[in-house]
């Protein structure tokens, strides 16, 4: 368990997040998320990385247990899990090489942010994606969601915390294929082929070209909403919705900060 790396073919590193029950990772686990991605970019072997998670779904986001326990001082947890949070989704930007994500169950909160920075995605049938963030007394990760779907949607779908299926994000054109969950590594692991089968040098090439050209700057923007998150700790809305959703109580009323 934890986070592991395989190489099943020439060419292709799979990536695999395995952290029970629901794959929400604490601060180490983005962090170790982090170098496993970019070692694999880093090797020159390697033209494809297949981001893939084993369990009951893709990813939960935060381990929100971890921000309402004991033992860090001050806001210093919620500052840890920005920045463990940002390397993770800067590591899959910024891979040398293509990443395709494989998506099963559900993709919440920084799930969407690994996904949203992803070269391709794959997904099986059974796949939701979305940000639950305003109900978790946080904000982030619409800069990836913006990159998922149109821009009245990435707002509608935010502001209620609603989902959107993989069928909805491939009539989008955000989702390549969907497929029964039993074939989803196939699905994955076909693509992560037919890019591995090109010439590794070309597509380092037109990996930083397409990064180069990208009308959105994800660091900065994701950044700039993990300022609005800290701002609603700081101001106490923040904890409290958290501390609800951690120990199963009824949420805080619809005050403003």
């Amino acid at each position: 368990m934890g986070i592991s790396t395989a190489r099943p073919e020439p060419g292709i590193a799979v990536v695999t997040v395995d952290v029970p029950p629901v794959n929400a990772l604490p601060v180490r686990g983005w962090y170790a998320l982090a170098d496993a991605v970019r070692t694999a970019g880093a090797d020159p072997d390697t033209r494809c990385v297949l981001l893939t998670a084993a369990g009951r779904g893709f990813n939960a986001g935060v381990d929100l247990k971890e921000l309402s326990g004991g033992g860090t001082p001050g806001h210093r947890a919620l500052v840890d899990v920005n920045h463990a949070c940002a390397e993770a989704f800067s590591a899959v930007y910024d891979c040398p090489v293509p990443v395709v994500a494989a998506v099963h169950g559900h993709c919440l909160g920084g799930g969407v942010g690994l996904v949203g920075n992803a070269d391709a995605v794959v997904a099986s049938d059974d796949a939701v994606f979305g940000l639950p963030e305003l109900d978790r007394g946080a904000l982030g990760a619409a800069t990836h969601l913006s990159r998922l779907v149109p821009q009245h949607l990435m707002r509608t779908l935010f502001y209620t915390s609603r989902t959107v299926t993989a069928a909805e994000l491939h009539r989008h054109g955000s989702v390549w294929r969907v497929t029964p969950r039993p074939g989803l590594a196939g699905a994955a692991l076909e693509l992560a082929r037919e890019i591995a089968a090109k010439d590794g040098v070309l597509l380092r090439m037109a990996k930083a070209a397409l990064n180069g050209i990208d009308p959105v700057d994800v660091r900065r923007g994701y950044r700039y909403e993990q300022g609005f998150t800290f701002e609603a700790a700081l101001g106490g809305v923040g904890d409290r919705y958290r501390a609800a959703f951690t120990t199963g109580r009824p949420g805080p009323g619809r005050e403003g900060i």
